[in-house]
């Protein structure tokens, strides 16, 4: 449980790190979409913000610093990168390496990690198992990245969305989304995962009606997929409560 709240809690941090330095740099601004929008309303003020996502992140690290000493020391590798990424994640969403950052902290580390806490054992298939979630929770942050290429453009940083242009990130968005079901029937063929983790193919009807939608992006028109990413984090949210009931069930038969 302590895990999950360490977890939890650098990612609350991250967001709000993140968020700051957005603001900072003028990626989020009064005509964007993106962000909590509490510093551009200025809800909260600039300082206030950084200082409570430090505050977070010095929370989570102590949480990690306890699970270290009582666990095993490889956790320690895992909460280096996962600090420095939380801290540093705007300077490598500014250079197009926002994406893979995202799929290794989010996809890969924090499955890991979190599985090293539980079981004290270093398990590389877990990777295997977190890609698919990860692979999801990237599409939040390009469906995101998709939307804003133009105002992105304006305050001069680079994503990897810009990289690619419209069509290949559309197209993006739809190999990553489907990806992720693939990759649990492999997980399932395996045998790493049970059978009944293909339950996770309730949701797919969900991801359809996403990539519907994200294929009508446009630079010009980023209204049309204005809330793509909040939909894309609804179905991580659906994908993962399936796939963590199916694992709970398949733990009892």
């Amino acid at each position: 449980m302590l895990g999950l709240v360490g977890a939890a809690i650098f990612q609350a941090s991250g967001n709000l790190i993140s968020d700051y330095f957005d603001y900072l740099h003028h990626v989020d601004r009064k005509e964007t979409f993106g962000s909590s929008r509490m510093l551009v309303d200025k809800v909260f003020t600039p300082k206030t913000f950084l200082y409570f996502g430090l505050t977070l992140l010095l929370a989570g690290s102590l949480i990690g610093l306890y699970l270290l000493l009582n666990t095993s020391e490889n956790l320690f590798w895992i909460g280096v990168i996962g600090v420095l990424s939380t801290y540093f994640y705007y300077k490598l969403k500014y250079n197009a390496l926002g994406d893979i950052t995202i799929f290794i902290i989010y996809g890969l580390l924090i499955s890991l990690g979190t599985y090293l806490v539980l079981t004290d054992t270093l398990c590389w298939q877990i990777l295997l198992i977190g890609t698919a979630p990860g692979f999801l929770i990237v599409n939040i942050l390009h469906a995101n990245n998709t939307r804003d290429m133009k105002h992105d453009a304006d305050a001069n940083i680079k994503t990897q969305a810009m990289l690619l242009g419209v069509k290949k990130s559309i197209k993006q968005y739809i190999i990553l989304g489907i990806g992720a079901y693939i990759v649990i029937v492999l997980t399932v063929v395996l045998g790493v995962l049970h059978p009944l983790s293909l339950i996770v193919f309730l949701s797919f009807p969900v991801l359809m009606k996403n990539i519907k939608q994200m294929s009508l992006a446009d630079v010009n028109k980023p209204e049309l997929i204005k809330d793509m990413d909040a939909k894309s984090a609804q179905l991580v949210m659906m994908f993962s409560i399936l796939l963590t009931i199916s694992n709970f069930v398949a733990g009892l038969i």
